[in-house]
This record gives C-alpha cells, sequence and structure tokens, in this order.
C-alpha cells in the first residue's frame, strides 16, 4: 500500500512540474528548434511520467532531427527551472541521409536513426568511450534500441572540422553521437531515467 501511494504520488508530481513548464521561455531559450519539436517532446514526457515510466522527469533532452546535421539539434533542458542546458551537434545515422535526415528505422542492422522517446540508463566504457545506454519506449519506432546498442556517445566525426571537410557531420550507425569534448559532461547530466525525445516532422 505504501508502495501504490509513494508511486501515486511520485507521478503526480512529475505531471504538476511538465504543467507549470514555461513553453514559450524553453523555446526561447533554443535558437533553431521548432516548436512542434518541442511539443511533442513535453507531451510524450507527460504521458510517460503518468505511467510512472520515468525515474528522472526534471530534464527533458530534444533531438529535431529536421535541423541539419550541421547545426546544433540536441538540446537539454530542465524541466524545474525552465532553463536550457545542453545545445548540441548531434550525428544520426549512416542510413538517414546525408546533411539531412530523412529515413529512419527502427530495424536491426538498418544503421539509421530511430525516432520516439527513449529512457536513458547505465552508463559504460565501449568502442566509443564514455556511453550511456538507452531504452526506447516508443512501439515500432525505437522499441529495437537495446537489441541494436543504440546508445549516446561521443565521436570525432562531431566537431566543426568534420563540417568544414565534408559540408555536415559524420555518420553513425544509427546512434546519437555528439562532441567528445562534451560527451562525458553531457552523459552524467542526462543519465539514470530522463527522457529523450527524438524527433522528425511525421506522426509519432
Amino acid at each position: 500500500m505504501i508502495r501504490r501511494v509513494s508511486l501515486a504520488v511520485a507521478i503526480l508530481c512529475a505531471v504538476s512540474a511538465h504543467a507549470d513548464t514555461d513553453f514559450s521561455r524553453l523555446l526561447a531559450q533554443a535558437p533553431g528548434l521548432h516548436a512542434q519539436a518541442l511539443q511533442q517532446a513535453l507531451d510524450a514526457v507527460h504521458r510517460a511520467a503518468r505511467h510512472g515510466q520515468l525515474r528522472r522527469s526534471d530534464l527533458l533532452t530534444v533531438i529535431d532531427y529536421s535541423i541539419r546535421s550541421s547545426e546544433p539539434r540536441l538540446f537539454v533542458f530542465n524541466l524545474k527551472t525552465d532553463r536550457i542546458l545542453f545545445r548540441e551537434l548531434c550525428a544520426h545515422g549512416k542510413s538517414s541521409g546525408g546533411d539531412i535526415a530523412d529515413f529512419f528505422s527502427n530495424d536491426p542492422g538498418s544503421e539509421a536513426t530511430s525516432l520516439g522517446l527513449f529512457v536513458t540508463g547505465d552508463t559504460y566504457i565501449g568502442h566509443n568511450g564514455y556511453s550511456l545506454k538507452l531504452r526506447g519506449i516508443s512501439p515500432g519506432l525505437n522499441d529495437m534500441a537495446e537489441a541494436r546498442a543504440i546508445v549516446l556517445h561521443g565521436a570525432y566525426y562531431v566537431s566543426k572540422e568534420a563540417i568544414k571537410v565534408l559540408g555536415r557531420l559524420g555518420r553513425s550507425w544509427g546512434c546519437p553521437a555528439v562532441r567528445t569534448e562534451i560527451a562525458h559532461k553531457l552523459i552524467d547530466t542526462i543519465r539514470g531515467g530522463s527522457a529523450i525525445f527524438a524527433y522528425y516532422p511525421r506522426p509519432l
């Protein structure tokens, strides 16, 4: 009974926090981010919090894949203070397109980026260094993320230098990759059950 009450209180607090979020203030701090991307992300987080799928409801990461890879498109918000914490470059999968992503997949071996809502998990040291496990909770869109080893990590090909040479960022095997210089700090900020919403302007 106590556990049920505690869970209910946690969910109510999470929903209340999202209800108090200042949408306009968040959007104003995130140049380039489309309003629809942020709104869909907040709606998705609200639903996830209501169903007890998030351990942390204070943070929201939005990746707007309708923005070119050569421009910042990963945004991390503190929903309690209505402040942006990160505005970063983010790579997409090899099969998802060049500078502009236009193809997304949930299929193993596709080397494409997946859309929808992810929940951050634990960290580990792997082939790409310090990395963050992600669990996809949007059925049919990203629920194969763990089987595909889709994680957030730093990568040398996410840099201004890569953009100068290629005209775009390098590409991953489907993972949202960020600058190596910021990866550790970013991962430690959002790890442990916060939401990442990957957006593209089509019905989800």
